[in-house]
């Protein structure tokens, strides 16, 4: 029990440290609302994904449906059109004080853009289904749903917690020069990974 839970933890925090459009999207909203109940739809969206992908990876469902070549074709085709979008977007966001009510979104729009940066991102989902879902096979019974419980509960932890951070970035950063450091920052990344994925596109097409 201990060793599938402390692997489950490591491995789900080794994966969702990385900066992409995900854990972005949640800090910055975090920043730009002065009460954190504001933020929640966010927060709670990301992690139900989270959860969701997390499970079908264990189960072996999200394997099984990847295993269809057109639907890698446009997993990839339609992930890096988003990330360049996504990346654009944070590259060109005002984060200074006086803009930041412009930019927050309504709890309608929270839950529909966490959506897209949760499940719209093939990296992420690439990450969970080959590296969680591989990983959960070396266990059975008990032990798969202890690994499974502690891969789920670090997304939970992350995500509000990452929110409570941009929150308190938001308070100590009234300009928004930090912020906007880590936007330009974050972007670089997801251009990047978007990148990376292009050329996985580009392998689905030979």
């Amino acid at each position: 029990m201990f060793i599938s839970l402390s692997h489950g933890f490591i491995l789900a925090l080794g994966l969702i440290l990385p900066l992409g459009a995900q854990n972005i999207f949640i800090f910055n909203q975090g920043a730009l609302h002065q009460q954190f109940k504001h933020v929640l739809p966010a927060v709670l969206t990301a992690s139900i994904c989270d959860t969701l992908l997390i499970s079908f990876a264990v189960l072996g469902i999200s394997l099984l449906v990847l295993s269809l070549p057109w639907l890698q074709f446009m997993l990839f085709g339609v992930g890096f059109i988003f990330l360049i979008y996504i990346g654009w977007t944070i590259w060109s966001t005002e984060t200074k004080k006086m803009k930041r009510d412009e930019k927050r979104l309504s709890p309608k729009k929270q839950i529909l853009f966490s959506l897209s940066v949760s499940l719209l991102n093939p990296h992420a989902i690439l990450d969970t289904i080959g590296v969680i879902g591989t990983n959960s096979l070396r266990y059975e019974g008990i032990d798969k749903w202890f690994f499974s419980i502690a891969c789920v509960a670090v997304s939970w932890l992350w995500f509000f917690s990452l929110a409570l951070c941009g929150k308190l970035l938001g308070q100590m950063d009234p300009n928004g020069k930090w912020l906007t450091f880590i936007n330009r920052l974050s972007a670089l990344i997801i251009w990047m990974v978007a990148i990376y994925i292009g050329f996985s596109f580009i392998k689905t097409l030979k």
